[in-house]
């Protein structure tokens, strides 16, 4: 008896096995609430038992295939109108039946952190949240996912009904630019998140391209050849070496009771931290994880007992906080907001108390950073400071520390975040990245070029439209004429509108000094929108600022044509100044000009330090703040120069 339910439990073991292999699979970008793509034959796919017999059946279409020998199927529908809802039903051995589908218009929407920034922190949030009921615009993020080699799957993924529920978490120049193209055209809108913050643009490139340039093709030849286990098993040893014991479990935070947070804990053993600082830059180089921060203040007897405010610059990425034991705030995942947490009355003590944080870094820098003197305690009118030295801990350390990073190896990103979904349906592109190639922008000149021409070929949807935002103005602003790595990374993305079928929106009046992430992503998402109509659907709109032509000189005197005027050229000044041209003679030398509107599509510039000028520059700086050439549509002028020093 023993023997034959052995036998009857293996028969169904392996029953189950290839019920379960002859499963049709689909990629979670055909799910429930999807926009597929109107006016283009609709391609679906997936992955049933080799051999198997697909039917895929859409609104009265019905197409056929064959799964191949690795299992994979594909099809081809109908292009179609505008509409919906519609289902579809998917039979193999198995059946599988999509709901809520329209179609409408879908857009790629990727770059780096400031495409991946969610609408829960741009200005005016709560507002923006609130009114986002839109269920005709559908929502796709792409999960972040680094792969050695193509042709991946995705592991998982949504598509979601814009919402107040799902809106807080979704790109913010994603939604932005659809929710303008949804109000525009009035058609269902979909739009495909995948972004990942800190990232080059080498890393979203395909291999086939990466192996022609000559810079990647050697590291693209290595991650070929890498044996990913053994590089993690030697990225632990090396970590090690340098931080000491690589906990896997937070020792700090036992079913919820913070240990390392209570008054009486022991923590001489622990090292000792500057803070405001980055952890990566005080002996922790590519950390990712938990780290515990500890540190005694003394309260006089007037304050003790009483509420409080403590301040603490911002951390990167995760916090939380507690005084003397009690648990006073905490934000996740929110690295570029300031921390200011409320401390009820009775939890300061006369003499020493203490202040705990748990930090966790996801990724890139972690740690309190920011001004000094935005690490305080507020009692009243006192204020302790709580900047200096710390007591620190690893908590835990995170498994991304062994494994390979985004921009470890070109392709890595083209692999795991759009190779799975290429060749979905499409309209276009968004893309908003630089910012992580600004000191290779000659180099830029062709990567970015390079990457558009190569999701091109792969999409084999001809010269789709590619719309991309220039760099904003950030850091601190010039004094005199200088020398910019952002500015050339403007000029090599002004250049890549040579490209067909592209557009650029130009943000130089819309960052910040202090804030590599403006908060006003609402322009972002206008200007590009803009670009779409022109771009994408041909309307006859002005959807560009100026755009330099050429240019003259008449003595001391320079001429500068324009494109893209609108009606005319404008400045945002009410004493009528144009500000941001520089001109230099042949020293090379560049001195701030004086500059005026004389036509519609003409400045005249002249400087006095410099009598025979043969050369101009305009905004050409990190942060060109002054800028203020428009046209009289109130775009903004890009950035440019004359010449090529």
């Amino acid at each position: 008896m023993g023997l034959f339910r052995k036998a009857v439990v293996l028969t169904a073991m392996l029953l189950g096995t290839m019920q379960l292999e002859a499963q049709v699979v689909l990629p979670p970008i055909f799910n429930c609430n999807m926009v597929l793509q109107k006016g283009i034959e609709i391609p679906v796919w997936g992955w049933a038992s080799p051999g198997e017999k697909v039917t895929v059946t859409f609104e009265n279409h019905t197409a056929v295939a064959k799964a191949g020998k690795d299992g994979k199927w594909s099809v081809k529908l109908p292009a179609m109108n505008y509409g919906g809802p519609y289902n579809m039903v998917i039979k193999g051995k198995n059946l599988r039946t999509i709901e809520n589908i329209m179609i409408g218009e879908v857009w790629i929407c990727s770059g780096q952190s400031n495409m991946e920034w969610p609408v829960a922190s741009t200005k005016n949030a709560d507002a923006e949240i609130s009114a986002a009921d839109y269920s005709d615009i559908r929502l796709f993020t792409v999960p972040k996912k680094i792969a050695q080699f193509p042709g991946q799957r995705l592991d998982e993924g949504e598509w979601w009904e814009c919402s107040p529920v799902s809106v807080p978490s979704f790109s913010a120049v994603a939604y932005f630019f659809g929710r303008e193209l949804y109000q525009k055209l009035k058609v269902p809108i979909g739009l495909i998140n995948t972004s990942w913050g800190g990232t080059v643009a080498e890393t979203w490139t395909s291999s086939e391209t990466v192996a022609k340039d000559p810079d990647f093709a050697p590291m693209l030849d290595k991650l070929r050849k890498m044996d990913l286990n053994e590089y993690a098993r030697l990225q632990k040893e090396e970590l090690k070496a340098r931080l000491g014991e690589l906990p896997e479990t937070d020792e700090g935070l036992v079913d919820g009771n913070a240990l390392w947070a209570q008054i009486s804990y022991d923590d001489q053993s622990w090292k000792s931290m500057n803070l405001p600082g980055y952890v990566e830059e005080n002996g922790m180089s590519g950390f990712d994880g938990v780290v515990w921060f500890r540190k005694v203040f003394e309260v006089g007897e007037n304050g003790a007992g009483k509420a409080a405010k403590i301040n603490l610059a911002k951390i990167d990425d995760s916090d939380q906080v507690w005084i003397n034991g009690t648990f006073v705030g905490g934000m996740e995942n929110r690295y570029n907001d300031s921390r200011s947490y409320g401390i009820p009355e009775g939890v300061l003590k006369n003499g020493q108390n203490v202040v705990v944080i748990r930090m966790v870094d996801t990724g890139g820098n972690g740690g309190v950073y920011g001004d000094k003197s935005d690490l305080n305690i507020k009692i009243a009118s006192t204020e302790i400071p709580l900047s200096g030295s710390w007591k620190y801990k690893i908590g835990k350390v995170s498994d991304v520390m062994t494994q390979l990073g985004p921009n470890d190896f070109p392709t890595l990103l083209y692999n795991g975040m759009i190779e799975p979904i290429v060749p979905y349906g499409i309209r276009g592109a968004i893309w908003y990245q630089g910012e992580s190639n600004a000191d290779r922008a000659e180099q830029y000149k062709r990567v970015f070029p390079n990457m558009i021409n190569d999701w091109r070929n792969h999409w084999r949807q001809g010269d789709f439209p590619f719309l991309f935002v220039q760099l904003a103005n950030f850091m601190r602003p010039s004094e005199t004429p200088q020398e910019s790595n952002w500015a050339k990374l403007r000029e090599a993305q002004l250049q890549t509108l040579q490209l067909p079928e592209t557009g650029m929106a130009v943000i130089i009046d819309a960052g910040e000094a202090n804030d590599i992430h403006p908060r006003d992503k609402q322009t972002v998402g206008h200007r590009l929108a803009l670009s779409a109509q022109k771009v994408a659907y041909k309307q006859e709109l002005v959807y560009s600022g100026p755009t330099y032509k050429e240019m003259k000189t008449n003595g001391d005197k320079v001429v500068v044509l324009f494109e893209n005027v609108g009606n005319s050229l404008k400045v945002k000044d009410k004493y009528g100044y144009v500000k941001g041209f520089a001109v230099a003679g042949n020293d090379k030398k560049f001195h701030w000009a004086i500059a005026r509107i004389t036509g519609e599509n003409r400045i005249e510039i002249v400087s006095s330090e410099v009598k025979e000028p043969v050369a101009v520059r305009y905004a050409w700086a990190d942060n060109p703040d002054d800028a203020n050439l428009y046209n009289s549509d109130d775009l903004p002028a890009s950035p440019f120069r004359t010449d090529n020093w």
